[in-house]
């Protein structure tokens, strides 16, 4: 099944293109949450991470970082927000996101646990999965 990221991929329609190798392809998101966010896609599909060969999560991560590196230094942002969210296209990419001291960006709504044993039993049920 063909995605965005596929017909990116493939150029069959455009992207603003920041850093390929044999294995990723990372290019600015077209909605930006600051301007410089980059996705990091693997150019082979996997629709979740989880479905990803350790290999090539491991290559992802590394280019994150080299790409993150190269976001400070060429936008002089103050750190990169990583985020692997996944829903909007069913291929596995990674969002980094150039940052600001008090830029104002906030994060996500947090929930809490309705008491300690609510939050064990999230983590009990984290570990019989492992």
């Amino acid at each position: 099944m063909d995605t965005i990221f596929t017909k990116i991929i493939n150029r069959e329609i455009p992207a603003t293109i920041v850093f390929e190798d044999d294995t990723s392809l990372g290019f600015l998101d077209i909605g930006p949450v600051a301007k410089g966010h980059t996705l990091l896609i693997p150019k082979k599909r996997y629709t979740w991470m989880q479905d990803t060969p350790d290999e090539t999560i491991s290559e992802l991560f590394v280019t994150s970082k080299k790409i993150m590196k190269a976001m400070i230094q060429g936008l002089g942002c103050d750190y990169v927000q990583v985020s692997v969210v996944g829903e909007e296209v069913p291929h596995f990419h990674i969002h980094l996101i150039p940052r600001y001291h008090n830029d104002g960006l906030h994060g996500w709504t947090r929930l809490s646990y309705e008491n300690k044993d609510d939050q064990n039993d999230y983590a009990q049920k984290i570990i019989s999965g492992l």
